[in-house]
């Protein structure tokens, strides 16, 4: 059955990936297609390599972790980094093979997301974008580093928001936005 396993693994419809520490230990031939990498560039290498920043691999690791600690399955969408440089919305999943310690063995798979700039609410591609890293928890600062703009400009965005899906608030705002993912 062990064959049968590898087998499963290596042609699995996801990008799939085994990681000890955010290392990458294994990857699926998926993670060619997906991310534009073969196998043997990414097996060893820290996952960083598939974030488009350093803000994105710290913040959103940390809220994984933190999740996995209680949920045997996180589940998010998020920004991931291609070989040639595009960025992309994926959708991953995660599952810690120990609670305690999610971060020291875990299987992680991604799908790319269709990119719906709208959201159904008429935002502009630059609001769907800052509106994305606002459903997964960042901080405008956090969003602001991870963009390459100023916090102001996001807060600008993010009024628009507000204003155009007719919102009160952040809180409602992304209780708006979230349906539509």
């Amino acid at each position: 059955m062990g064959n049968l396993d590898r087998i499963g693994f290596l042609h699995a419809p996801d990008a799939t990936l085994v990681l000890s520490n955010r290392v990458i230990l294994r990857a699926s031939h998926r993670v060619q297609s997906v991310f534009g990498w073969s196998i043997r560039e990414v097996e060893g290498q820290s996952m960083r390599i598939l974030y488009p920043g350093q803000t994105d691999y710290e913040v959103i690791g940390e809220k994984a972790r933190r999740s996995m600690q209680s949920d045997p399955v996180y589940r998010d969408a998020r920004f991931m980094r291609r070989k040639d440089g595009e960025v992309v919305w994926m959708e991953a999943y995660g599952a810690a093979l120990d609670q305690h310690d999610p971060q020291e063995l875990a299987i992680w798979s991604y799908r790319p997301v269709a990119a719906e700039h709208s959201h159904g609410h008429g935002l502009t591609a630059a609001e769907a974008r800052i509106a994305r890293y606002l459903v997964n928890g960042f901080t405008s600062k956090e969003m602001a580093r991870s963009i390459g703009c100023s916090p102001r400009t996001v807060e600008v965005h993010r009024a628009n928001m507000i204003a155009k899906v007719g919102v009160r608030n952040t809180s409602e705002l992304v209780a708006r936005l979230l349906p539509a993912r």
